[in-house]
């Protein structure tokens, strides 16, 4: 009878107190472990990204198996369906929610260089009740308005936070179905896809009718106690950088812009390259630069990106595995791009830089943005060129065209983080501090000298040919 009266009290005791403590309760009842969690791993298509969210797919399983409380859903974002533009996510969400919404309480979403400890995300993820919205990440933010937040919270840039993707991201399946709906009924403010990171987090903020990101400090980039997880790097050892006669650089370029733009590129980074042409609407000895026939337009440039394309598959320049075409205010590490290189085959059609993205949740397409560079291998300008795909006129934006042409042709357009369209003002501090940036944009307002010297010159170059 005194176990009968105390079971009795402590009834009593939950409904007198239910609506402080039922919420907790409840959820300690319903989320029992790793088989409630769906991890997504955004991976990429190109082979050494496949291949690299194929590992740590089977860390994960394998990790959970040895820890024995249940076996996660583990996806690669990439193999959701035969849709590019899944990568931004919000495509992908009415497949997720079908599929696992009855079953999941959480969906964690990591890069493929993310690592993760089961039994600390475990501890984490049980501090939050799942009937309630939750998403969860290491908060970044704007200490200034910036170009590429098409200057949101201009007044305050870091009130407003948005997951750091390296230390992964967590929502509740109770939000991710409600977003799922959302999205299958509402258009987007806009057509481009820009900074993922950050548009998802408005995109569930929704002017405050959603819930902001809750800083979770277990979500982490670099090792620490506590951490749930820990990132690696976006600059992987794959060996030796390639050589520098396998990258040919394009340098566009117009005649207002020789001796303003060009002496920048021949301070910091020309001496870096093997094969370099400068290319203008004139020729001009004292560079040297190269004109291809096609006058200067004030936007897009097309016609002359295509001329490069043709000329780099000719006779002309001597032959290299790699085609890299900046803009003439372009700031790019190419050490560090020859060893990113090094994890590509150079037989695959390979278009990298910067992802962006048009018209995505409208099955759109996907592009490198110019100004951060974009990196082509042989065998990738070959199909664009022999395709026939070409500008609808001199002055198209090339980048944005030439990812229209390589969707057409199936080529996926493959992302590192470490090329960048803007400044190193435009990005979040604690962001571009852990990386070996690649490249930057724009001398608007910065010393660009400085700025290479600061982001992109390694103290201690490696001798290399």
């Amino acid at each position: 009878y005194g176990y009968l009266y105390l079971l009795s009290l402590l009834t009593e005791i939950l409904i007198h107190l239910h609506t402080k403590i039922s919420p907790l309760y409840l959820f300690c009842v319903s989320f029992s472990g790793l088989e409630e969690v769906v991890f997504v791993i955004q991976s990429q298509r190109n082979s050494y990204h496949a291949r690299r969210g194929e590992q740590r797919r089977v860390e994960i399983l394998q990790q959970a198996a040895e820890l024995g409380q249940g076996n996660p859903v583990v996806l690669l974002l990439h193999e959701l369906s035969q849709y590019e533009g899944d990568w931004s996510v919000l495509p992908a969400l009415p497949h997720l929610s079908a599929t696992y919404g009855q079953s999941a309480s959480w969906f964690f979403f990591i890069e493929e260089e993310t690592r993760v400890l089961l039994s600390a995300l475990l501890q984490v993820l049980n501090r939050y009740p799942v009937q309630e919205e939750w998403f969860l990440g290491k908060r970044l933010h704007d200490n200034d308005a910036s170009i590429i937040h098409h200057y949101a919270f201009s007044e305050d840039p870091a009130s407003f936070g948005y997951p750091d993707p390296a230390a992964g991201w967590a929502v509740s399946t109770l939000l991710l179905r409600r977003l799922a709906e959302r999205i299958q009924h509402e258009h987007l403010k806009s057509d481009f896809t820009i900074d993922l990171k950050h548009e998802l987090a408005l995109y569930i903020w929704e002017e405050g009718n959603g819930p902001q990101l809750t800083a979770v400090p277990q979500f982490c980039t670099e090792m620490r106690d506590n951490c749930a997880t820990t990132f690696t790097t976006y600059l992987p050892n794959c060996g030796d950088p390639v050589p520098k006669k396998d990258v040919f650089v394009a340098v566009k370029t117009c005649q207002k812009f020789h001796t303003e733009r060009v002496p920048v590129v021949k301070a910091t980074w020309e001496k870096d390259a093997g094969f370099l042409e400068f290319y203008s609407d004139v020729l001009d000895a004292s560079i040297p630069t190269i004109s291809l026939g096609v006058p200067n337009t004030e936007r897009g440039h097309c016609g002359k990106t295509f001329a490069i394309l043709r000329r780099f598959l000719s006779k002309a320049v001597p032959k290299a595995d790699w085609l890299v075409i900046v803009d003439d205010d372009t700031l790019i590490s190419l050490p560090r791009l020859r060893r990113l290189l090094r994890c590509y085959d150079p037989k695959e059609a390979v278009s990298l830089g910067e992802r962006y993205g048009y018209g995505l949740v409208q099955n759109g397409y996907s592009y490198a943005t110019g100004g951060g560079g974009m990196v082509l291998s042989r065998v990738a300008v070959s199909r664009l060129v022999t395709s026939g795909c070409s500008c609808y006129s001199d002055d198209a934006p090339d980048d944005m065209v030439l990812g229209r042409c390589f969707t057409a042709l199936g080529v996926p357009i493959t992302h590192s983080p470490l090329f960048h369209q803007a400044r190193p003002d435009d990005y979040s501090e604690s962001l571009i501090s852990m990386q070996q940036a690649i490249s930057f944009h724009k001398h608007w307002n910065i010393n660009p000298v400085a700025v290479y010297k600061q982001w992109l010159q390694d103290t201690n170059p490696r001798d290399e040919l």
